[in-house]
């Protein structure tokens, strides 16, 4: 509030009046010779001049523990501790500095321009923490906004429509509250520098000086370096983020375009599986964490165990490996269309430049010999997939065209079950004049794993109204999504339901041409797996036909369902090209 010049009547002297032309002294301001200290309280009752007094310091302290949070905000949880804030942040001494410097206009634009850049700054942390626990990797700003909608979708799912609603409308809110707060914040406290100047530039002085010493010989406070610059860090990581994107989206839109088998004749791809039933299945988060977990891996190892035997028992034999996958904790599609393309999709931009041209997928080197009928069974897509055309899909059955007419399982649509049984019933379980290829997503493995649906006896499903129940007596998502003992359970329960549902499917449904390729997209998120996890993913080649695993026997894998601690590790875009080598496919490289 201004604070303008009052003169009193003194005795003896001409009657005094308010001088009109006196300057204005802004809030922080030194006031003009002659005139009161700011927010003088003569006149007025002294206790309640004390009160507005401390009103103020609480506001300037609330304020400078505002900014200093701002400035030491880490961006994961896991770094999210009480020496992260014991430290002395750069930026807040050259800030003061520069605010010294100027006159009051141009300084409080300044301050209310760097508080609303601290408030960004802050948002964009809280996001990298989001992505790094759900995604084990930090926000984009170039690629992930697009990813938001996903994420609320993912929420409505599990959390029903009106806590969904509830959340973004906070959430936007609370984004909007921290931008207008920290201004207001960095305005108030360069007002106290202005009004005390003489002083805040002797401590800017002496921070500048401990601050330059402490970095020198590196002295540290709780385990933590005293000299912080964290603020200019993360704008620099963000902007490296964003010149890598810009940078990766042209060079590889011209990786794409060469493809080692891109030019290969039709009759020269895959002349080894020719006859064959080649299904490729992806079990959702299916990760190496479900395997060597201890609280996850007794119950999955177990059932692939199990599993092993009833296969053998059936006729079948199985090797296994590790794919280190290019996603991580969700985002499945990359995964997919790494394994598929030969090409390392690890985000957005990738995922278009691949799918919008014209390399060659695994799938559709299926389709380009017309040796067979190909088909996608896709339960968790849920509106228009044009990505068919890239993976050269005949035909795509999704999750309005599976006849599925019981309850979803939290995200995922249909039980694994079901879809393998509707997949038999409409598809695998038809007379054909060729062979079939198939890409199947399996979704009950899908986060928050709650509720979980129940094996059931194949010729019940019907079309899964059966599930009502299950549904209904399973665990609540609210129950366990923010317990990591308890998602570790419930996920470890989900993969043995997954690889139950696919193994005995394949006992009642396999013949002595059916090949089934299946494996994981992704680790589950970190709150499962673990910060410090790898990206590995078991994949696994059953067949009867011991020619199909004949061929490849320089892999090294291990027999079986599970894979060997040391069992091999590719790269996930590795798969491609040794599939279609292994299998008698002759390289044609087109160039870039």
């Amino acid at each position: 509030m201004p604070v303008f010049t009052r003169l009193r009547q003194q005795p003896g002297t001409p009657e005094a009046t308010e001088d009109q032309n006196a300057p204005a002294a802004a809030d922080g301001e030194e006031a003009p010779q002659g005139s009161p200290a700011p927010d003088d309280e003569s006149g007025t009752d002294g206790a309640g001049g004390r009160r507005k007094e401390d009103r103020r310091w609480i506001l300037t302290a609330l304020s400078a523990a505002l900014v200093l949070i701002t400035l030491l905000l880490p961006n994961s949880l896991a770094a999210l501790r009480p020496n992260r804030f014991t430290r002395i942040p750069a930026e807040a001494i050259i800030g003061a500095a520069i605010l010294l410097a100027l006159p009051r206009r141009p300084r409080t634009v300044t301050a209310a321009t760097a508080g609303t850049a601290l408030g960004a700054l802050t948002i964009l942390n809280f996001l990298d923490m989001g992505f790094r626990e759900y995604l084990g990797r930090g926000f984009n700003l170039v690629l992930d906004w697009s990813l938001l909608d996903d994420a609320q979708a993912y929420m409505e799912d599990s959390m029903g429509a009106a806590t969904t609603v509830t959340a973004t409308i906070g959430a936007v809110l609370l984004a909007v509250l921290l931008l207008v707060l920290t201004a207001l914040a960095t305005v108030r406290l360069s007002n106290i520098l202005a009004a005390h100047k003489q002083q805040a530039t002797k401590a800017t002085l002496i921070a500048g000086t401990v601050w330059i010493t402490c970095s020198t010989l590196g002295l540290q406070l709780a385990g933590m370096p005293i000299a912080s610059d964290r603020a200019a860090s993360a704008l620099a990581i963000q902007a490296r983020r964003v010149q890598d994107t810009l940078r990766d989206e042209a060079a590889f839109a011209k990786e794409a375009k060469a493809d080692t088998f891109g030019a290969t004749p039709p009759a020269q791809l895959l002349p080894d599986l020719r006859g064959k039933d080649v299904i490729f299945t992806f079990i959702e988060s299916y990760g190496r964490s479900a395997i060597e977990d201890p609280i996850m891996a007794p119950g999955v190892t177990s059932t692939l165990e199990t599993s092993t035997k009833s296969l053998e028992a059936a006729g079948y034999k199985a090797r296994s490996g590790w794919l280190t996958s290019a996603t991580y904790g969700g985002s499945s599609w990359l995964g997919h269309s790494t394994f598929l393309s030969g090409l390392w999709i690890d985000n957005q931009q990738r995922y278009r430049t691949v799918t919008s041209g014209d390399h060659l997928s695994l799938t559709k080197a299926f389709q380009k010999t017309g040796a067979w009928d190909t088909v996608g069974i896709m339960p968790g897509i849920q509106k228009g997939w044009p990505e068919a055309s890239f993976y050269g899909l005949d035909k795509v059955y999704d999750a309005f065209h599976l006849g599925y007419k019981g309850p979803k399982f939290s995200w995922s649509t249909m039980p694994d079950q079901y879809t393998l049984e509707a997949f038999q019933r409409m598809v695998h379980g038809k007379k054909r004049d060729k062979p079939l290829m198939s890409e199947i997503i399996l979704t009950s493995s899908h986060q928050p794993w709650a509720p979980i649906p129940k094996m059931v006896d194949w010729d019940s499903l019907g079309d899964g109204s059966l599930f009502d129940a299950i549904q209904k007596e399973g665990k609540k998502p609210q129950d366990i999504i923010t317990d990591s003992t308890k998602s570790r359970e419930e996920y470890g329960k989900s993969i043995e339901y997954s690889v139950t549902s696919l193994t005995q499917w394949l006992e009642r449904y396999g013949t002595k041409d059916t090949v089934l390729v299946f494996l994981g997209d992704h680790q589950p998120i970190a709150r499962v797996s673990g910060n410090k996890a790898s990206r590995d993913v078991p994949v696994s080649i059953v067949a009867k036909d011991p020619k199909v695993l004949d061929k490849i026997t320089n892999w090294n894998w291990t027999d079986g369902l599970q894979p060997a601690p040391d069992a091999p590790v590719w790269k996930m875009d590795a798969f491609r090209d040794r599939f279609l080598t292994a299998y008698g496919s002759t390289p044609h490289p087109t160039k870039d």
